[in-house]
């Protein structure tokens, strides 16, 4: 049984992050299920509205809902008041791809605030950087940078009896990440070509 509270911050990430603008990686979603250890998880990705294919600028997105946190909910929801109030964990990565030339980290990271808006009583924290560096061919390398933000987010009682209230902070943290990825998208890099479309990968 999948808790609804997660279904309902999951359908609530989905549309702010749409209301913010930005642009749904289809073929990145997934939404699975650790059948050893009971924790499920969804992941998604985000770009901003018509970049190519793959787009210059990303965020993925992830959502952890722990047995635990499960365990928690389910206890409140019966009326059995939890030892601690359940767990969300939630990790963002910013990533800049398909980069012709290594840029310089100190421009990079002066778009990346050191921590998101509060989401509840937390925050998520970034973490240090990661340089992505792919030989083509002979001639041709193509760089990567990633920073990942990772965090939990606290359900306290009033979001577990009214799930429309975790509504403002998600929409504000869509909103943030729309804004970093602005400013990443905003800086002077050379980019590699987009990948070609099928049709145009057929043509002769």
């Amino acid at each position: 049984m999948i808790d609804h509270i997660l279904v309902d911050v999951i359908t609530q990430t989905r549309r702010a992050l749409e209301d913010a603008l930005l642009q749904r990686q289809a073929v990145e979603e997934r939404f699975q299920v650790d059948v050893f250890l009971g924790d499920v998880s969804w992941e998604t990705s985000y770009s901003l509205p018509g970049e190519e294919n793959p787009p210059r600028v990303r965020a993925d997105l992830s959502v952890d809902w722990p047995t635990w946190s499960q365990s928690a909910y389910r206890s409140w929801s019966i009326g059995e008041p939890p030892e601690d109030f359940p767990e969300i964990v939630m990790e963002i990565t910013l990533r800049l791809q398909r980069l012709a030339a290594m840029p310089d980290l100190d421009v990079v990271l002066a778009c990346l605030p050191e921590e998101s808006p509060r989401i509840g009583a937390d925050t998520l924290v970034r973490a240090a950087p990661v340089v992505e560096q792919v030989r083509e061919d002979a001639t041709t390398i193509r760089f990567a940078v990633e920073t990942t933000y990772q965090g939990t987010f606290r359900l306290d009682e009033r979001a577990m009896e009214d799930a429309t209230t975790l509504a403002e902070p998600v929409s504000q943290l869509a909103r943030w990440v729309a804004s970093v990825l602005i400013r990443l998208g905003d800086l002077k890099l050379s980019y590699l070509p987009a990948d070609p479309s099928p049709a145009e990968g057929g043509r002769h």
